[in-house]
């Protein structure tokens, strides 16, 4: 298990070294001086730091799905404890490794981060599938090598399975990447999720069913 409160931190630490200055350079800059040749290295070096932390992050969220493999299916399911439904599966992921809470139904959360070319998925992608003869209406998190974990539907419970396995080719969605839209999410909820003991998870726009239609 991750600790919370170090990956907030982390986080937060992320978004300070991508969007801050040194307070020295700023104030040379507000005086009008020249910028000197360590500004544009240190800049380089905040960004190429907050990125590291935050790709860090994606492959966490991977590796920390991979325990909740034998969770029982359970529509509506937010904890491993009462089990899981695909949303309530990514959600649950980043809300205990990076803090921050996605939105509840699979179709909301494709409307996160930036699209990702089959061919440049990464490991803490979200792929979505149409199972129920609309958009988006199932989600996954990537894992690397054709691989993703998922809550399939009643019945099963949470496994591994591979995007080149028919079902899953003929109604993959398109996927999206979170790494660009977590920094930007923390910000807003920093001062409250640090105070605050582990959140209790807003109902959002209720439960879906990822059922899916495989004959």
């Amino acid at each position: 298990m991750h600790d919370m409160c170090i990956k907030r931190a982390l986080l937060a630490a992320a978004v300070l070294a991508a969007t801050s200055l040194p307070v020295g350079s700023a104030l040379a800059a507000g005086n009008g001086r020249s910028a000197q040749p360590s500004l544009a290295s240190q800049a380089r070096e905040s960004a190429s730091a907050a990125a590291s932390k935050v790709w860090q992050g994606a492959q966490d969220v991977a590796l920390f799905a991979l325990g909740l493999i034998g969770v029982d299916y359970r529509f509506g399911g937010e904890t491993p404890d009462r089990g899981l439904d695909c949303s309530g599966l990514v959600r649950y992921v980043f809300q205990e490794v990076t803090g921050v809470t996605l939105p509840r139904t699979s179709r909301e959360m494709s409307r996160l981060g930036d699209k990702v070319a089959l061919s440049d998925l990464a490991p803490g992608d979200l792929v979505f599938f149409n199972t129920r003869r609309f958009a988006f209406s199932h989600v996954g998190l990537y894992l690397g090598d054709n691989r993703f974990i998922h809550a399939p539907a009643t019945g099963g419970e949470v496994e591994v399975a591979t995007l080149s396995q028919a079902y899953w080719k003929k109604h993959f969605d398109g996927a999206r990447r979170l790494v660009g839209v977590l920094p930007a999410m923390v910000p807003t909820m920093i001062d409250s999720a640090i105070a605050a003991a582990p959140a209790v998870a807003s109902p959002g726009d209720g439960p879906e069913s990822t059922a899916d239609t495989r004959p």
